[in-house]
């Protein structure tokens, strides 16, 4: 039976988890990593879909009528509960 003082230099390093093949080390250039992160933000620029000018006026026109719709619902709410907190204290009109 060993004991832990006979392990060798090799298995000194457990519990590190190891990289992995083709793994690089950490950069710490903050330029390069800069440089990276544009890189990468133009790549997925280029990936970006526009919507067609038809497109983008029905969806404009439908966010438009659905602020109408909740601005006119939170009005009629805002003018019911006025009233009733009028009433309710007395308030004349």
């Amino acid at each position: 039976m060993a004991d832990d003082t006979s392990r060798s230099d090799a298995t000194a390093d457990k519990g590190r988890p190891t990289r992995k093949q083709g793994e690089k080390t950490v950069e710490r250039n903050p330029f390069k990593k800069l440089g990276r992160f544009l890189r990468e933000v133009v790549e997925q620029l280029r990936k970006v879909v526009y919507p067609t000018r038809r497109q983008l006026i029905t969806y404009s026109i439908v966010v438009l009528v659905f602020v109408g719709i909740m601005m006119a619902y939170i009005g009629g709410l805002d003018l019911l509960f006025g009233d009733l907190v009028r009433r309710a204290f007395g308030a004349d009109s």
